[in-house]
């Protein structure tokens, strides 16, 4: 490209990134072998957002990817926690002038979740700038679901206020926008 007139610099892109191989059944996936999982079947049978992330979490990005199927239906297990959280816990819109006041009286649970979902965001933020280790971006959101139904009991006794979860509901959804963009739209309406 330098040489033909087109860029001034040696290098036209900054860092190469070399993405790794999908493995099935211990041989790499290729056309020519006719071992490729159809990506139309998946998204048929688990949803397109199930297959996405499933790839994007079975391993980063650099790294070689050894398909599973059970590994799409662990994810599709995990949507539906997310999904039946929201159900469980409507959160109404409203302008609530007790809003910051009731951020600033939290209980101790009502903390430790708050806690939680600042270290995910966090985390990936972190994760998915530069690194591009969605994989650990899916784990922490993960983990922030599992805290959230470790204080299922919290939530239905009121110890942890509406507008944490009203908080909590906005952050997961766009924590799972860019890997999963339509379950996120769902949530988010």
């Amino acid at each position: 490209m330098r040489d033909m007139g087109l860029v001034k610099n040696d290098e036209p892109v900054q860092r190469l990134f070399t993405q790794g191989m999908v493995i099935k059944d211990g041989a790499k996936m290729s056309k020519n072998l006719g071992n490729v999982v159809s990506p139309d079947e998946m998204v048929a049978r688990y949803g397109a957002d199930a297959t996405r992330m499933y790839s994007l979490f079975a391993a980063p990005p650099d790294r070689d990817l050894d398909w599973q199927e059970s590994g799409i239906e662990g994810i599709q297990r995990f949507f539906g926690r997310v999904y039946r959280f929201y159900l469980r816990n409507p959160v109404k819109k409203s302008s609530d002038p007790e809003h910051a006041e009731q951020l600033v009286m939290l209980s101790s649970e009502a903390r430790a979740v708050q806690r939680k979902l600042h270290q995910t965001i966090k985390r990936v933020t972190h994760d998915f700038q530069g690194r591009w280790h969605f994989n650990t971006c899916i784990a922490a959101v993960m983990e922030l679901v599992n805290e959230i139904y470790g204080a299922e009991e919290a939530i239905a006794a009121g110890r942890i206020p509406a507008s944490l979860l009203a908080e909590l509901q906005r952050n997961i959804a766009l924590l799972l926008a860019p890997m999963a963009p339509y379950l996120a739209h769902e949530l988010w309406r």
